[in-house]
């Protein structure tokens, strides 16, 4: 009976032994699992610390880049501001020529108005000399055939002295209205030679004032050609900064999305 007894406790002890070895073994599979678990974890965490330095780095090199596109979108703000006001400047310019050149015109054709004048009055002064020259010739006919009847009545100045008389006042009286015909035609040449001489000062003047006039014009060209310059310069300033913006966006709206990747690697 002690034998059976012992026996049945070794029986016991055996399935108790191998009910442990059991657990023992399913405890080492458990561990083995958390193990390889453990392992998998530590794997994707250092791939994920590496990905999140790769993305960090990548990152701060996208922040120095933004910040150099920020200053160079300053630098075109101020490049834009300058040449506004520099269009602004050329525009005052252009405006105070074209009033320049206005005035200019405006007293050139007060200046052509005046010419007209003084040439229709050296036409009128040269009519009246041909009148007066005429009256000359005819007063010089008058007196030849005055001295032709004298000749002629030289045998008959007895019978004639009060015709003579006569004639002698007639005489006297033609040649002081010859005399006086002379005194205002030399006024009337003195008169015309002024008119001549301010006819060429005004056509100098008005030569002088073509020429200005002229300058003016092609500077106003000039001008207008820089002006259509610097719009082409202005409207591709105002399309490289739009294009910076546009990167400006797409490296923000970049950057949130790497953020936001970011931030959900770390809550992982």
């Amino acid at each position: 009976s002690i034998i059976k007894k012992q026996r049945q406790e070794l029986q016991l002890l055996i399935a108790e032994l191998k009910e442990r070895d059991r657990e023992l073994n399913d405890m080492v599979a458990v561990h083995q699992r958390h193990i390889q678990a453990w392992e998998g974890d530590r794997h994707k965490i250092l791939t994920l610390a590496e990905r999140c330095s790769l993305l960090t780095s990548e990152l701060n090199d996208k922040n120095a880049v933004i910040k150099s596109l920020t200053k160079r979108l300053k630098f075109l703000e101020s490049q834009q501001n300058d040449s506004k006001a520099t269009l602004e400047n050329t525009q005052q310019k252009f405006k105070e020529l074209t009033q320049k050149v206005t005035d200019s015109s405006v007293h050139c054709q007060a200046l052509e108005e005046k010419n007209q004048d003084l040439h229709c009055s050296v036409l009128e002064l040269s009519v009246k000399t041909g009148q007066l020259q005429a009256r000359e010739q005819e007063l010089l006919t008058m007196l030849r055939l005055k001295d032709n009847a004298l000749i002629e009545t030289t045998d008959h100045i007895n019978e004639f002295t009060c015709k003579l008389k006569k004639l002698e006042s007639a005489l006297r009286a033609v040649k002081s209205e010859d005399f006086c015909l002379n005194r205002e035609q030399k006024e009337l040449r003195l008169t015309l030679k002024e008119l001549m001489h301010q006819t060429n000062k005004l056509k100098d003047v008005l030569s002088e004032k073509m020429e200005e006039n002229s300058k003016q014009h092609e500077e106003i060209l000039h001008l207008k050609h820089e002006n259509g310059c610097l719009k082409n310069e202005l409207a591709l300033a105002v399309e490289k900064a739009e294009r910076k913006d546009e990167l400006y966006q797409f490296a923000k709206s970049k950057q949130a999305r790497i953020e936001k990747e970011l931030s959900s690697l770390r809550q992982v």
